[in-house]
């Protein structure tokens, strides 16, 4: 007679838990379809695709960073689904030997990633990268999305302005399509064939190159700043080889570059402004309005004393140039049309100045001036 009574009980039992089974099944399912493998993996990382000839060598020198998680070995660019290496290296399949990397954005920005890119390849090479030979070795950078695209243009842009090459940049900045991963004997080469690979890097030239191309421009491992106590100004000739033709014209010969085209008269990012021959700090984001002139324009200098003005009568009119105090460029001039709180406008050339972001201030040694954007996010 009791267990008459409890089969209805049971029944009711039974249909609410295989529905609710059902349920969280499907909802896991939904969930499934909305995150991307990579994502279910990897939560809040990104991912960076970048093309610098031998796949083994590119993906040791990003393997290093700090802040970067994985570095996978592949190929991308090109037109057959799953190529294998022997395809690729034939230069049969439009595709390139490339890295993706995984990284996490809180230690290391994308934008870091480019100048790593730039500091480890030879981007005037159209034919392909030191040894490698071909368009499967030619460099490129693969942007995820229109957010990567920007910044790495404007990253290609800054390189010409500000690079150590004489030479035209080449390097392609394409969209992503498909990225295949390549054959496992390609990943982590550098480490599970130490020696081999050591040889190979050594007789490629790629390090070579890049200490010859680099030199004094090499980064530091270590904070430097400006030092005023300490900085001389380099020689005619150093200079002549260290920066390009604009950068020399503008600084030392006091020209002007084109209004519009030139890679920070719409800058937007947060951080300083240097001078591109001494490194002194001269402007600020914080400072800096579009003045609608086609030059990079603030309403007042990071550091005044690092700043100083003369007449200036050329062009039958008489003008307030500015300059330099310790490197002694040519950086523009400033006038009485700015707006508050100084009413001037110092309108700079991009060619004297070199960026440097708010994330990058205390690796590069001007940490003093992180505070100075967390004040301006305070007050917003």
């Amino acid at each position: 007679m009791k267990s008459d009574r409890l089969l209805p009980f049971l029944t009711i039992f039974l249909v609410l838990w295989t529905w609710d089974a059902g349920n969280s099944a499907w909802a896991a399912s939904q969930e499934n379809k909305e995150k991307s493998p990579m994502e279910d993996q990897q939560g809040e990382l990104g991912k960076a695709t970048f093309a610098g000839g031998c796949f083994w060598c590119v993906e040791a020198d990003f393997e290093k960073v700090e802040g970067v998680k994985e570095v996978v070995s592949g190929y991308t660019g090109g037109d057959k689904a799953d190529p294998n290496y022997e395809e690729v290296s034939a230069g049969n399949t439009g595709h390139l030997e490339a890295v993706q990397v995984i990284y996490d954005p809180q230690k290391v920005s994308y934008e870091t990633l480019l100048d790593i890119f730039w500091r480890h390849v030879d981007p005037t090479d159209p034919g392909g990268q030191f040894v490698d030979r071909g368009s499967q070795y030619r460099t490129a950078i693969f942007y995820h999305n229109e957010e990567q695209k920007r910044v790495a243009e404007k990253s290609k842009a800054e390189l010409e302005l500000s690079g150590p090459f004489s030479k035209p940049i080449v390097t392609e900045i394409l969209p992503l399509t498909e990225f295949y991963r390549a054959e496992d004997y390609h990943q982590d080469y550098y480490e599970n064939h130490a020696l081999r690979y050591k040889l190979y890097r050594w007789k490629s030239g790629r390090d070579q190159f890049l200490k010859e191309a680099w030199g004094g421009q090499e980064k530091p491992d270590s904070p430097q700043g400006f030092d005023a106590a300490t900085y001389s100004q380099p020689s005619d000739d150093a200079l002549r080889k260290r920066l390009t033709d604009i950068q020399y014209e503008v600084t030392r010969k006091n020209g002007t570059e084109p209004p519009f085209d030139n890679p920070y008269w719409d800058n937007q990012q947060e951080g300083i402004y240097v001078d591109v021959v001494s490194g002194e700090p001269l402007f600020s984001s914080t400072d800096k309005y579009k003045s609608g002139t086609g030059w990079p324009s603030f309403t007042r200098p990071l550091e005044p004393e690092n700043v100083v003005t003369r007449e200036d009568r050329s062009l039958f009119a008489t003008r307030t140039e500015v300059r330099s105090k310790h490197g002694d460029s040519h950086l523009g001039h400033v006038f009485e049309d700015g707006p508050p709180p100084t009413g001037l406008r110092y309108c700079m050339n991009s060619a004297a100045l070199r960026f440097i972001p708010k994330e990058e201030l205390k690796a590069e040694g001007y940490g003093e001036y992180v505070d100075l954007f967390d004040e301006e996010s305070s007050r917003r």
